[in-house]
């Protein structure tokens, strides 16, 4: 493997910006910090002027294979992470068929090792007769397990409240829940339906998939952790009443329950739909400015713990149908990172809590081995980005496979230019280098 020597860096890590060089050797960061001139190396980058990040690591995406792959698939969504500055990812098992079996699971990871660019782990998904299986899940290897409390693709929903109350009591891992009440939207539903028909305006969708359905759900499983002692993760919170659920006042590594929050409930409100319509709905919904100025809040006062973003593609076909039968998700690896920038350019957040929430959090909520930190003999994940360098989002320069983002006609003033993945310079001013895939994620975890 190259060795890389990084140059005249502002480096973003643990809190600080310092000016500084990083050397990187045989996949790991050799030396990181001070005038590293004197070192030769077989890649050299001069980063003057430019902001070295570590990898983003986002803990939620959906890269749809198997099963999907006209939406998506692991090469494609990969290349577009690493693009956005994401090193690694873990992605979720609502796929066709769904991954709810260890076997089920390792062929997920098998394809991921022959064309995954970005490092990867896998969820092992819950449901509601599958609780053997998910005792036998190594917590060394898999990310955590999954639980759908909204409706999902399949057999998913865990609606069995005995059941529900057996995985929180024996489950070996972390579980990362999506919580809505289906019961409340289900009614929701049928209320806006009987009054149009099966053509629901779009705008009614953070009404049919309700704050009351978000917090309930949020609520219910937050107190089965706390019975149980569970480690819970509860992803993409969407409403200000749930952010009062989450604690910031013990530190990261002793919490048993932690939240998650996702670009786009931090971007956009339910004033954003009468222009993109469908291209923003997502489940759970992006609701009012007052919840997406609280969920903000809790982030930086640490009631929320990580940024990530649901990444979730499906085609402007399926986008493009009346809201009922318009599928929920969208893009958002390849330009989280630079959303994030924009949002630290408006003085919304600073770069050094944004690599908080987006590379040292990740990494110590999951506890993933060796990662998400600038630290001699971590491994090399590293982004860096021009925060003066402004271009616009279109269609054409789209790398998902879907071939369209909500932020198109956005115009971001940061690009990423270069990805460095357990070593390997993986993404370069617009080329990829492809020769080395990324590794699968360890978690030390006893």
């Amino acid at each position: 493997m190259k060795s890389i020597l990084i140059t005249n860096a502002n480096i973003v890590n643990e809190g600080q910006i310092s000016l500084g060089d990083v050397l990187v050797r045989d996949g790991l960061i050799f030396v990181a910090g001070g005038d590293l001139s004197e070192h030769e190396a077989d890649i050299h980058i001069d980063a003057k002027g430019k902001y070295l990040l570590p990898g983003i690591i986002d803990d939620q995406v959906h890269f749809r294979e198997p099963g999907l792959t006209h939406k998506a698939d692991i090469k494609t969504e990969s290349r577009a992470a690493v693009a956005g500055g994401i090193t690694s990812y873990m992605e979720m098992p609502n796929t066709v068929p769904q991954s709810t079996t260890i076997e089920l699971l390792e062929e997920k990871y098998k394809i991921a090792s022959q064309t995954s660019l970005a490092n990867y782990s896998f969820y092992l998904g819950a449901t509601n007769d599958n609780l053997d299986e998910l005792l036998k899940v190594d917590p060394q290897n898999v990310c955590g397990i999954k639980v759908f409390q909204g409706s999902s693709t399949g057999n998913m929903l865990v609606d069995n409240l005995e059941t529900l109350e057996k995985i929180f009591e024996k489950s070996p891992i972390l579980i990362a829940t999506h919580s809505e009440n289906d019961d409340i939207i289900r009614a929701n539903f049928v209320k806006y339906q009987q009054e149009f028909g099966e053509d629901i305006p779009i705008k009614y969708h953070p009404l049919i998939r309700s704050a009351e359905a978000c917090y309930d759900a949020s609520k219910k499983v937050v107190d089965l952790a706390r019975k149980h002692g569970t480690k819970l993760h509860i992803l993409h919170i969407s409403t200000a009443k749930e952010v009062s659920l989450f604690d910031n006042t013990i530190p990261l590594e002793e919490k048993r329950i932690t939240a998650e929050a996702c670009v786009h409930h931090l971007w956009f409100t339910d004033e954003d739909y009468d222009e993109k319509g469908t291209l923003i709905k997502w489940n759970p919904a992006v609701k009012s400015a007052a919840d997406r100025d609280e969920i903000l809040k809790g982030v930086l006062d640490n009631r929320i713990d990580v940024i990530a973003t649901d990444h979730a593609p499906h085609t402007k076909e399926e986008k493009a149908n009346k809201y009922a039968n318009a599928p929920s998700g969208g893009p958002l690896v390849q330009h989280s990172l630079v959303a994030m920038l924009e949002m630290y350019h408006q003085k919304k957040i600073s770069l050094e809590a944004i690599v908080q929430k987006m590379c040292h959090h990740p990494a110590i909520l999951f506890e993933v081995e060796k990662r998400g930190y600038i630290r001699p003999s971590f491994h090399a994940d590293l982004v860096l980005v021009d925060l003066d360098n402004p271009w616009e989002v279109t269609a054409e320069n789209v790398l998902s496979k879907c071939g369209w983002s909500p932020f198109e006609g956005q115009t971001f003033k940061s690009r990423v230019t270069h990805t460095i993945v357990s070593g390997h310079l993986a993404y370069e001013n617009g080329i990829f280098h492809e020769e080395k895939m990324g590794e699968r994620l360890k978690f030390s975890r006893k």
